[in-house]
């Protein structure tokens, strides 16, 4: 990899949210905060549903999956901004920052599959209930779960190899917490066209598409609970997809907006404080979405309890 004057690139610097450095103490307080939470939240989803028996439903070995990944998604990201705010070293190495590319678009682009496949799974539970069992078979959901793994590892692939083709001036300051693909373009000094179309075909057939996929799901699933009669059993369709709309709604509607605009807007920074929302604090409300909404996921971890208590 060479810079523009043939000297070798070793490292970028992450500027991070501020540059005020009394605004640092707070900032690792707060984001090791999220970080816990996050971590310690997914994890009792994942345990909650190892656990108990009742669980072992493609609903929540999908959940599980999506826990797995945020917690994946955060580690990537947050982690390296503790450190560089504790050490007061903004640094991160060359090869350092094209890993945490890669496995940042890799968990992001699973979080967006996953979503996809458990709308598609309320669905199919609520718009064809006598055949649930028999479309959702452990073989179609291991079979959805690879496919998942597959596209995503490819396409973050490919678009790390692209991003090794290019070529980075002298200017390596990257005004974000994290080594985010479109800053990253934006600071090579070579044609970075086939990056950035590269970037907006991905967005189209790793975001839009499964939109599209999710949207398509629940104006069925809408139908088909404006045809029940009573009061409860809508209440009792909604409720069981109530969690992953909620979701649904929060992450698409930080993250695809953060991602369109960062390549455009003329305040980097501001897109890195917008990016929080998607990146952090999404995947730390996800637990408490589902648990909150969804009484066999309460039961579960109140079994959980239970069971670390007699431990004890």
């Amino acid at each position: 990899m060479e810079l523009g004057n043939d000297t070798e690139v070793l490292e970028f610097i992450l500027l991070g949210l501020s540059e005020v450095e009394e605004l640092q103490p707070l900032f690792l307080g707060l984001f090791l905060a999220m970080y816990l939470v996050t971590f310690i939240g997914n994890l009792l989803i994942i345990l909650a549903t190892i656990t108990s028996s009742h669980l072992h439903t493609p609903m929540y070995f999908f959940l599980a999956n999506f826990s797995f990944v945020d917690i994946c998604f955060t580690s990537t990201t947050i982690p390296k901004m503790l450190l560089n705010i504790q050490t007061h070293n903004k640094t991160i190495t060359y090869q350092g920052c094209l890993t945490q590319m890669y496995f940042f678009i890799l968990f992001a682009e699973l979080d967006i599959f996953f979503l996809c496949i458990m709308a598609y799974d309320r669905f199919v539970a609520i718009c064809h209930p006598l055949h649930y069992t028999v479309i959702m078979n452990p073989r179609l959901c291991v079979l959805l779960l690879l496919l998942s793994w597959i596209l995503s590892v490819l396409d973050s692939l490919l678009r790390g190899l692209l991003v090794l083709r290019l070529s980075f001036c002298t200017n390596l300051e990257i005004p974000h917490f994290f080594c985010e693909i479109n800053q990253v373009i934006q600071l090579a000094c070579s044609d970075n066209l086939l990056n950035i179309i590269e970037m907006y075909f991905a967005a189209v057939v790793m975001g839009i598409i499964p939109l599209t996929g999710i949207v398509f799901s629940y104006s069925r699933i809408v139908s088909s609970i404006r045809r029940i009669t009573s009061a409860r059993g809508k209440y009792k369709a909604f409720s069981t997809c109530g969690s992953h709309l909620s979701v649904v709604s929060l992450f698409y509607s930080t993250g695809l907006g953060v991602y369109f605009s960062s390549s455009t807007t003329q305040n980097s920074r501001e897109s890195a404080i917008a990016s929080v929302i998607y990146t952090t604090v999404t995947p730390m409300l996800n637990p408490f979405i589902y648990s909150l909404r969804n009484k066999d996921i309460r039961g579960a971890l109140k079994s959980l309890a239970e069971i670390v208590t007699l431990n004890d």
